[in-house]
């Protein structure tokens, strides 16, 4: 019924910042000169707006910062950028350095989990807390089947000229527990131009080894007392929730929390069930 339907809530939209050259689009809820934010960095296909139902539940409380990163959403798609779980990782960084953030609360989703982890092991005086969504330490990981036609050079540059929203739709309709919204779909396409499709390529084959970019056998975290959130769409049909329990060998005192019937973009598929274990969370972690 019409009168059902939910109604798309405003896309989260940044301005403009300059990164060593390339520029993204980053929104930030300031105050500026506040030095702690809670961090969200999407995965693929991103954008940033991926968290516009999210965001807000968390700006009454603590400085939000969310990006754009190179070769997504609105940000640049310069053909030399190093898209590797490293250049993401630097890049994330040096963004963070010129926002004046040094206390960082990351929420990570897909290969935003990657690129969010590696800066941590460089940074883990600066870490306060981490929340995993569908993502994490993931030993013993088997790529899915689209990761694996985007490793094989030119059965991968096919497979992204054929693609369409249209199909996009009914490949992912027909992986996920639950329909995705046609605003969603509608969002990813907007910026599915060559440009991000190379940037896909790129970081897909830098990454074959997923454990490549962490060459630390146990991640070299200290772990004791990091407060850590894991969230997992039961349903997760490119990550398996097996993987959510796992966490807990990496981060002893993760709080996790298993999504009943949602897949691997939980807060699109119920933003709510995210929402509230994820403000909970934050709430005893950001300082007030």
């Amino acid at each position: 019924m019409a009168g059902n339907r939910r109604e798309p809530p405003p896309e989260l939209i940044g301005g403009d910042q300059w990164v060593d050259g390339v520029r993204c689009s980053v929104f930030d809820s300031g105050p500026r000169d506040r030095a702690e934010a809670v961090v969200f960095v999407h995965g693929n296909p991103g954008p940033m707006a991926d968290w516009s139902e999210i965001v807000p539940e968390i700006t009454g409380f603590a400085r939000v910062i969310a990006m754009d990163m190179p070769g997504f959403g609105r940000a640049q798609r310069p053909k030399s950028f190093d898209h590797s779980v490293i250049g993401h990782a630097r890049f994330l960084g040096r963004l963070l350095d010129q926002l004046g953030v040094e206390r960082v609360h990351l929420v990570l989703h897909d290969f935003g989990g990657a690129w969010g982890l590696r800066w941590a092991l460089d940074h883990r005086a600066r870490l306060r807390s981490l929340t995993l969504i569908d993502c994490g330490v993931l030993e013993g990981y088997r790529w899915h089947r689209y990761a694996r036609i985007w490793q094989v050079p030119m059965l991968g540059e096919l497979f992204q000229l054929l693609s369409s929203p249209r199909l996009m739709h009914i490949a992912l309709n027909r992986d996920n527990p639950r329909p995705l919204p046609r605003t969603y779909i509608e969002r990813v396409g907007r910026h599915a131009d060559w440009g991000h499709k190379r940037a896909v390529l790129r970081l897909y084959r830098t990454s074959r080894d997923p454990a490549g970019a962490f060459p630390e056998r146990n991640l070299g975290i200290e772990v004791n007392g990091l407060p850590t959130c894991v969230l997992w769409g039961s349903r997760d049909p490119y990550i398996p929730v097996r993987f959510a329990e796992q966490q807990r060998r990496y981060f002893p005192e993760a709080e996790v929390h298993v999504l009943d019937g949602l897949g691997h973009w939980p807060f699109i598929d119920d933003a709510r069930a995210v929402a509230t274990p994820l403000t909970a969370f934050l709430r005893t972690h950001v300082r007030s």
